[in-house]
């Protein structure tokens, strides 16, 4: 690769490539983008940050969601030497005061005020705490209407850059060593830490999947995940090497419109969007009448025989599931391709463990899902199932260049040029972390399996252990669960307790469906949870997942929630992934009435 940097890879693909490099969707529809209008705009913000007196090293934020002046932003502070400060557009008024502050950013680039139902609009929300950052010197914003002397309009601020000339010689004073972004963690545990990552570490994320050739030139990848995290950023990296055409959707809510309206052929998403698919397929399918509904249901338990065998690593073939293949699972298939614009060929699955169950499905529809494994600290991306040789269960194998080892502890450590500096101004984390000799610690239990393959089996500071001495995987556990399509989201409880339990949020969508077969409407979930059909699903559904288990890692008790996790009321991370922490104190009282009565 000649390209040393992200920056140099997008000015290397303005000179060999004619196909549009996005397409966005403007007022007037999709729009597409070419290379020379990105690198373009790429010049005009990088020499209005430098007219702006920000200088090499010097921090700078985005506080927007996913989108293609998100990019441009992002790829214009690292031409000018200065390091990306990402911000979720989900972020609250005091996890945007603590990034700004934390970080020392000089100045936030912010994209519209239009709120939503739940939360503020972005930028009231920085300005409610840009007091609290008194390193930031202004705020620079992608539309709408300034309301003071340090705020700006991107298109001002381009024009306060003109004068500035020397784009070239910026870039090519980059260093693989600098640094790039300071990803903040999403904070499951404590305050976010500041990740430190570098030119080259980005470089080489983006020169090995070009290498393994899990995608191609002539692709279109439609991107919706936050750009606030390493995986969206590592889709960044591989449009940049490849330069295929980066597809960016309207919002997280207009996903699957954009996907039948664009036509994209690559979809990099995180589990919970695939385990919504299977739920939203088999809720429908099952509750469907007559001899349709029946026929889904035959089949659906043949797969789940099929998956029972793949598990146990047997063969699994019979004239009834050919039968259900072609009668059902084909139907499936071809509605998917309708309703996700009929040109998908690769998913790619990150950011938690994927649960084998939706992985089969997707494999037995006809889809091609591949699961990475890394984190914030490896630069997103370690290991991948490619085309081709993909292991479901496993996050695939080590990329080249990567070394990745096992722990006497069953920890796995990764070493390799995509680690991280270090945590920013925390040494003591960092020293945690890394070791002397370049090992990561990643805090994952996982193992290698003979054809080199790695499985992860769980975080290693969620493992749960009972006060009868064992050790269950609550993780696990939980993504067993959400294939039942009664239910939507799960935690399980039990460190140190006498036995596990769970909270159980369920599928509002199945559970009204399935009360309306029995005649019986609800106006609120907290009504619906309360209704003994909804409660014998759950039930049921437990009793699926535990019947597989040993008896120390069943889930003895359950309760339902009034209402699904969300990001808005704290109790999920921006990928989706549960915060424990948060939720057992929330359902503090109801967790200690699963254990009245019990005796250790």
């Amino acid at each position: 690769m000649t390209e040393g940097n992200l920056v140099e890879m997008l000015l290397a693909r303005a000179k060999s490539r004619t196909s549009p490099a996005a397409r966005h969707k403007t007022a007037s529809g999709w729009q597409d983008v070419s290379w020379s209008e990105v690198v373009s705009r790429v010049k005009q913000v990088s020499d209005g940050l430098v007219a702006a007196g920000v200088k090499p090293g010097d921090r700078v934020a985005i506080f927007a969601a996913t989108s293609l002046t998100w990019v441009v932003v992002d790829l214009a502070i690292a031409a000018a030497r200065a390091v990306c400060m990402p911000i979720y557009a989900s972020n609250t008024p005091e996890e945007v005061r603590y990034i700004l502050s934390h970080s020392g950013s000089v100045l936030l680039f912010v994209d519209d005020d239009r709120p939503d139902a739940k939360q503020a609009g972005r930028l009231t929300r920085a300005r409610e705490k840009l007091g609290e950052a008194p390193a930031c010197r202004g705020v620079v914003l992608f539309e709408g209407a300034v309301t003071g002397d340090n705020e700006r309009t991107l298109e001002r601020f381009i024009d306060e850059g003109k004068g500035v000339t020397d784009f070239d010689a910026r870039v090519a004073a980059i260093q693989p060593d600098d640094l790039c972004h300071f990803i903040y963690t999403s904070g499951t545990t404590g305050d976010p830490k500041g990740v430190m990552l570098t030119h080259g570490n980005w470089a080489f994320e983006a020169d090995t999947i070009r290498s393994l050739k899990v995608m191609k030139d002539d692709d279109s990848l439609m991107l919706f995940l936050p750009l606030a995290h390493s995986f969206a950023q590592v889709a960044k990296a591989a449009w940049l090497a490849l330069g295929f055409t980066m597809i960016f959707a309207e919002s997280v809510e207009k996903v699957v419109a954009n996907l039948a309206e664009t036509k994209p052929t690559i979809f990099p998403a995180v589990p919970r969007v695939f385990e919504k698919v299977f739920a939203g397929v088999q809720g429908n399918a099952l509750s469907a009448p007559g001899v349709k509904g029946s026929l889904a249901r035959w089949a659906f338990k043949l797969f789940d025989e099929y998956v029972a065998a793949k598990e146990a690593g047997k063969p699994y073939d019979s004239l009834g599931f050919a039968l259900a293949k072609a009668l059902v699972f084909k139907k499936v298939k071809a509605g998917l391709d309708e309703k996700l614009g009929g040109r998908l060929q690769l998913f790619v699955s990150g950011g938690a463990p994927l649960p084998r169950k939706i992985g089969y499905f997707f494999e037995l529809v006809g889809f091609t899902v591949c699961e990475g494994y890394g984190l914030t600290e490896t630069s997103a991306a370690s290991t991948l199932n490619v085309p081709g040789s993909i292991r479901i269960g496993t996050v695939g194998k080590p990329f080249p260049g990567v070394e990745l080892t096992i722990a006497e502890d069953g920890e796995i450590l990764i070493r390799g040029p995509n680690i991280m500096k270090g945590y920013y101004g925390n040494e003591a984390a960092t020293a945690e972390v890394l070791r002397p000799d370049g090992f990561f610690h990643t805090g994952d239990i996982g193992e290698i399996d003979k054809d080199g393959s790695v499985r992860i089996t769980d975080r290693k500071k969620d493992l749960i252990k009972t006060s009868g001495g064992k050790y269950c995987a609550p993780q696990n556990l939980e993504n067993a669960l959400k294939t039942s399509p009664i239910v939507s989201n799960s935690m399980v409880h039990g460190d140190m307790r006498p036995y596990l339990t769970v909270l159980i949020a369920v599928n509002e969508e199945t559970a009204k469906k399935l009360l309306s077969e029995k005649g019986v409407t609800v106006s609120s979930v907290a009504e619906l949870v309360k209704r003994p059909e909804i409660i014998a699903e759950v039930k049921a559904a437990i009793d699926a997942v535990n019947a597989t288990q040993p008896p120390y890692s069943t889930m003895k008790k359950f309760h339902l929630v009034p209402q699904d996790f969300s990001q808005e009321t704290g109790e999920l991370t921006p990928t989706l992934k549960v915060k424990r922490k948060v939720v057992t104190a929330r359902y503090k009282a109801a967790l200690d009435a699963l254990y009245e009565g019990a005796k250790d």
